[in-house]
């Protein structure tokens, strides 16, 4: 009875706070401010595709398999990066360390308009890895303020700006693509330069706009601080003092839905840095001049924006994950297929066009449901860390071999990239699909063994997801 009357107090009966005004409220201070960021961040690792059609590669020295091997260096970057990024964060505040960590990348990105030749192409793209600490530390700082079953949709909003970042892209690679002829012959100097200044004055600004966690954050209340923190007290087993075990690990390690997630991003990672970085590329070789199509590379990610925005707001209504994700992997599928189908683009290519909308429209909602999953249906401290860890690692294998894909002699067709994208969003439904089915099994077995408990952080015996009494969203 102790355990359910601390339930009910967290419930707010008593706080005289509004849940959902306070959840708005959350909302409309965290979101726009995080998410400004990661669409900085998603701007400057895909402007590259922009700029390699405004004659990157000619005045850099570099062939094209020579650019894709750039690309693939950011990935290795990527990497080795995110875990000390993690680590700062940790030590530090998100006042401090996530807009430091934007000025970072944002003078790095900068960079890369002055360079002259290909070692200096690759050095920095290397290093505009150190991006990488921005999705999982903004992961955690909404563990820090929203219950469990509350992060997925924000998550997903929180990714939408990805597709954002690819349709302000294209509109400011087309505007600052005209300004070949000032100091250089190119003008994807420019693209470079003034979007990583860009993103170094918002970085600046962002020390003013970033909140750290509930305990000090001004704009709230007292008696929102206090309610805030008992909700996630009773919601989290972060309040547990869970000390490391390799045993955690281990069970991390042998629980087939680990992998599984893993997998899920793996299957996604490889069609959404595909398309974000070579859909420029692409359109392109459709036989469009460099600046049409810039403009053209706008409309899908606008596209992409309203079906991953829609699919979040879905999702979170219906409390349906599986069917969401192998859903958009499917409607992508079809633009991959329709892409393959188009034997002379350059004669047709609206056709082609028409099937960069199913794609970008079923890459985005599903890779941003994907990554998500894990943060919500992993109980233990020590296992979830490791279950995301393996998420990311697995998936950005994904990304890796998609760099190596759209080879310039490729071009129209490019063949390869789309058959190895189509596969890879099939293999992910079916992925989604498995473990939908072992979840929803998992939760009726348990149901016959013990009643389901949503408020974890007030039973002391937790045992993490193991527990008969936790149930996984499927």
């Amino acid at each position: 009875m102790a355990g359910k009357k601390a339930v009910d107090d967290v419930a707010g009966g008593d706080s005289g706070i509004n849940e959902g005004a306070l959840l708005r409220k959350l909302d409309l201070r965290l979101l726009p401010a995080v998410g400004v960021l990661y669409l900085l961040s998603f701007l400057d690792r895909s402007n590259v595709g922009n700029a390699r059609i405004e004659g990157l590669l000619a005045d850099v020295h570099m062939t094209g398999n020579q650019y894709l091997t750039g690309l693939t260096l950011y990935f290795v970057g990527y990497v080795l990066f995110e875990i000390p990024c993690n680590i700062i964060l940790k030590r530090t505040t998100p006042r401090i360390w996530l807009p430091t960590l934007t000025i970072v990348w944002g003078i790095v990105a900068t960079l890369t308009g002055i360079v002259h030749n290909l070692a200096g192409f690759l050095v920095n793209r290397f290093f505009l890895g150190t991006e990488s600490g921005l999705f999982p530390g903004v992961v955690f700082y909404f563990s820090m303020w929203y219950k469990r079953r509350e992060r997925q949709y924000r998550i997903s909003l929180f990714f939408s700006a990805a597709s954002l970042a690819g349709a302000f892209g294209g509109i400011l690679a087309y505007g600052i693509g005209r300004m070949r002829g000032v100091v250089w012959e190119s003008g994807w100097r420019w693209i470079f330069i003034l979007e990583g200044i860009l993103t170094v004055l918002v970085a600046a600004a962002a020390y003013g706009f970033i909140h750290n966690y509930p305990d000090t954050s001004k704009f709230l209340s007292e008696d929102e601080r206090e309610f805030i923190h008992q909700r996630l007290a009773a919601d989290s087993d972060a309040t547990h003092d869970e000390r490391f075990t390799w045993a955690a690990v281990v069970e991390a390690l042998k629980d087939p839905n680990c992998w599984l997630y893993g997998l899920g991003f793996h299957t996604m990672s490889l069609p959404l840095y595909t398309l974000s970085l070579f859909l420029p590329t692409i359109i392109a070789n459709l036989g469009y001049t460099a600046a049409t199509a810039q403009l053209l590379t706008v409309p899908p990610y606008a596209f992409a924006f309203v079906t991953t925005a829609s699919i979040a707001v879905l999702s979170e209504k219906l409390g349906q994950r599986a069917i969401f994700i192998g859903g958009s992997a499917v409607f992508a599928a079809v633009g991959y297929a329709i892409l393959l189908g188009n034997t002379d683009p350059v004669a047709r290519p609206g056709v082609s066009y028409v099937g960069v909308f199913f794609s970008a429209g079923g890459i985005y909602p599903a890779t941003a449901l994907v990554l998500s999953w894990p943060a919500i249906n992993v109980s233990g401290q020590t296992k979830r860390a490791i279950a995301n860890a393996m998420q990311i690692s697995i998936g950005n294998l994904g990304a890796v071999l998609g760099t190596q894909l759209y080879r310039t002699s490729d071009g129209p067709r490019f063949i390869v990239g789309h058959s190895l994208a189509l596969a890879y969003l099939v293999a992910n439904a079916v992925v989604v699909t498995i473990l939908g089915i072992r979840l929803k099994r998992e939760n009726e077995r348990r149901e016959a063994i013990a009643e389901e408990i949503k408020h974890v952080g007030v039973i002391v015996d937790w045992r993490g997801d193991s527990d008969p009494r936790w149930r996984f969203e499927y």
